[in-house]
């Protein structure tokens, strides 16, 4: 048992099916993308189907399976992926077209809102966030091949200085601002050695599962897309809005407007680590960073 939530043999062999590509996405980046060469189209196309598996390894277990979600997480995933083989032939000079920002317009808000997380038991809807971003990764980066996304976590010591510097750029205006709105609470006295010490395995925790993600998407994907839209400040600028926007249901079941405002900002540093050398890793290294100081200290 993991707070409070039965962990079954089912469970772990589905984390692993899901943890596997990402992984080896983030790691052997280059033969990510070549994955599938060599195959029948339709072989291509299909495969990502698989990762319906880990839904029916998990809602099984926890006696909760039902057709309705298996079918939508075997067929989505396949979406995914013919959306954006056909955006590749459409678009061989990848300026982005309708088709790859309807993915990730259809990825992200599934995601911000919601709306497959009946499907998972209660604090496993983690699942479901790994299973759609698979399947973005298989999409963009294999089949799409989309090129500057930066999706490599061998980090460089210029990763993690850059996600550093802005991380140190963004903390007095995040501090400042979020304590004076009220959204920010510091409670670091409070802290004993024995959360000290949750520390660095919740900084991993949070760069793997949280920064990471959500880098990719934003920054790897969307900001990348949009630069070719309409330039490198306009792409940080909007992306930072979206990013923002996307936090506005976050500890509140109303609009958090202080959240949203303090994502967007943070939204900004985070894009310019990324564009620094188009690298996930230096995002996610402020992003993480972020987050972690904020979990510990401000919450």
């Amino acid at each position: 048992m993991a707070n409070g939530v039965m962990v079954s043999p089912a469970m772990v062999v589905a984390a692993v099916l899901l943890l596997a590509p990402f992984f080896f996405a983030a790691f052997c980046s280059r033969r990510w993308a070549r994955l599938g060469e060599g195959w029948a189209v339709w072989a291509r196309l299909v495969v990502p189907a698989i990762l319906s598996v880990a839904y029916v390894l998990v809602a099984s277990s926890a006696g909760m399976f039902q057709w309705s979600w298996f079918a939508l997480y075997a067929v989505l995933p396949v979406l995914v992926t013919v959306a954006l083989w056909l955006a590749a032939r459409m678009d061989a000079v990848q300026r982005g077209t309708w088709l790859d920002f309807a993915v990730l317009a259809a990825l992200g808000l599934a995601v911000d809102l919601r709306w497959f997380e009946p499907a998972w038991p209660a604090r496993m809807a983690v699942f479901n966030k790994m299973l759609l971003l698979d399947a973005g990764l298989y999409g963009f980066l294999a089949v799409r091949r989309l090129d500057g996304v930066g999706f490599d976590l061998r980090l460089r010591w210029r990763d993690v200085r850059v996600g550093l510097r802005e991380w140190v750029f963004y903390l007095p205006i995040a501090v400042g601002l979020g304590l004076w709105l009220g959204f920010l609470h510091w409670h670091g006295f409070a802290i004993g050695w024995r959360q000290l010490g949750k520390l660095p395995m919740a900084a991993v925790f949070t760069f793997l599962f949280v920064a990471v993600p959500e880098e990719v998407f934003f920054r790897g994907w969307l900001q990348n897309l949009l630069e070719r839209k309409m330039g490198r400040s306009y792409a940080l600028i909007l992306t930072a809005v979206l990013f923002g926007l996307s936090h506005f249901n976050k500890r509140t079941a109303h609009f958090n407007w202080r959240y949203v405002l303090l994502a967007a900002i943070a939204g900004i540093f985070y894009g310019r680590a990324w564009r620094a050398e188009r690298r996930v890793g230096a995002s996610a290294v402020t992003h993480a960073l972020v987050d972690t100081v904020w979990g510990f200290w401000l919450r």
